[in-house]
């Protein structure tokens, strides 16, 4: 019986001991990993992924509640993707951007057309980071101006300009490597930096420390601001009603770019093709990566307005690179919009979303004393965990480590002892299955959840 196809193409079966050994001794010598003390790591060696699950050589399973990194919308090895990739490859498996090809025209047509009003073309990058890059970027040539915006909680990428815009602790040990970027607070009611004690309070309030911002920072000094539409890794926040309009606003009457970061919540996370469509506004620009192929072959862009794609209608725009508009992964990218149609994605996660996940979650809140708050849409969720609900004390300290961390690492072995890889930050327990997930598996998984969350009330100390 064969379990998995070995680097050789050969069929093979689950607890060779062997095979295993060879992968992880290959890691342990020549990888260098990201994020991580090499020395301290011990990663999984995985033998196969099929849609919704992966499974490691001893044959266990795991029902993938991240999407990986976010970034796998449809699942592993789904054949639409599959077939897309490999057809391409027996017709034209590369060819250098500065040419006309025709995937990549398709799907760039498909993005502008399903993005913005007054979108007019992309550019295409390798991921989410160098699109934030180039979206950075063009907004200074555009406007003529240095400085960038971001928010506090935040990630954007670990390129030079990606990680200072970053505004989470991932940034602090690479120092300032784009002297023009400053951060602001954005809205997070739970813990908010503006005493407010409503969604819409928390808009007004955190509009106001934006506009003093940039009236403070010079206005004719800054070139953009950028948000992610729904803060990602750093806890799914979700923009109170009116926020990202005022940010529009703010925009407009000073000349500045919005840039939008939809590299975590763009093609379907949040039940729109981008999450932005959900809350009426429409920015300048916007960067997607992940979702748009699921990261079958490495693929980010740029959706660029009219405007800012005339700025270089005549100038040409410094800047790209080898592999912008792969056509691998340009093909991946038109198969997943077929796919969303055929599989009617979109309706699905919001149907699971609002039907299944949220009603859970409040109960789940109701159970347990350490859910201090859940928010989210769509399939994009995050349970906020608690020492003590009165005081909303974290589970763990902010970027917690060492024996600070424990609780949060014995949630994270709950889950995994369960047969659930989850997606953990800080001091929450975050939802992100690939969308094409079945309503009984998003069931078990949150039913996991719910035991894992046993283990993190015996840490809480308040009533």
């Amino acid at each position: 019986m064969t379990d998995f196809i070995d680097l050789n193409g050969a069929g093979q079966s689950f607890g060779d001991t062997a095979a295993q050994r060879e992968v992880r001794e290959n890691d342990r010598q020549y990888v260098f990993h990201s994020w991580s003390a090499q020395a301290q790591i011990k990663p999984l060696p995985v033998a196969k992924g099929e849609g919704v699950r992966f499974w490691d050589y001893d044959g266990k399973e795991y029902l993938d509640f991240s999407s990986q990194l976010v970034n796998l919308n449809l699942g592993h090895q789904h054949p639409g993707l599959v077939k897309a990739i490999q057809e391409q490859a027996g017709r034209l498996a590369s060819i250098q951007p500065a040419v006309a090809n025709d995937v990549r025209g398709e799907l760039a047509k498909r993005v502008v057309e399903h993005s913005f009003e007054g979108a007019r073309s992309v550019f295409f990058t390798n991921g989410g980071a160098d699109a934030n890059e180039y979206a950075v970027r063009m907004a200074r040539h555009h406007t003529g101006r240095q400085k960038v915006l971001a928010r506090y909680r935040s990630y954007h990428g670990s390129t030079a300009t990606a990680i200072t815009l970053t505004g989470e602790p991932r940034r602090w040990a690479n120092g300032v490597l784009d002297p023009f970027v400053v951060h602001f607070e954005g809205p997070y009611q739970y813990r908010s930096a503006f005493h407010a004690e409503t969604p819409e309070q928390e808009a007004e309030r955190a509009l106001a420390h934006l506009e003093r911002t940039v009236q403070l920072e010079g206005p004719d000094t800054i070139a953009a601001i950028i948000l992610e539409t729904v803060t990602g890794t750093n806890g799914v926040l979700v923009p109170p009603t009116g926020y990202l309009p005022g940010v529009r606003e703010i925009c407009d009457r000073y000349g500045i770019v919005m840039i939008l970061d939809e590299v975590m919540v763009g093609f379907g996370r949040t039940g729109e093709w981008f999450a932005y469509q959900g809350f009426d506004v429409a920015p300048d620009l916007v960067t997607f990566a992940k979702g748009v192929n699921s990261g079958y072959v490495p693929l980010g862009g740029v959706v660029i307005s009219e405007e800012i794609h005339n700025t270089f209608a005549d100038r040409a725009f410094p800047g790209g690179l080898t592999y912008s508009g792969h056509p691998l992964a340009c093909a991946s990218g038109v198969a997943t919009f077929d796919i969303f149609e055929e599989e009617r994605i979109l309706e699905r996660v919001r149907d699971l979303g609002s039907r299944v996940v949220e009603p859970r979650l409040a109960e789940l809140t109701e159970k347990h004393p350490s859910v201090g708050e859940f928010r989210g849409l769509g399939l994009f969720w995050a349970l906020d965990l608690v020492k003590d609900r009165e005081t909303r004390e974290p589970l763990v300290p902010y970027n917690a480590s060492g024996e600070a961390a424990a609780p949060m690492n014995a949630v994270t072995a709950a889950c995994k002892n369960a047969g659930l890889w989850p997606f953990t930050h800080f001091n929450r327990l975050q939802i992100a299955p690939p969308l094409i997930i079945e309503e009984e598996d998003l069931v078990r998984g949150l039913d996991i959840y719910d035991a894992a969350l046993d283990v993190a009330d015996e840490y809480c100390t308040g009533a």
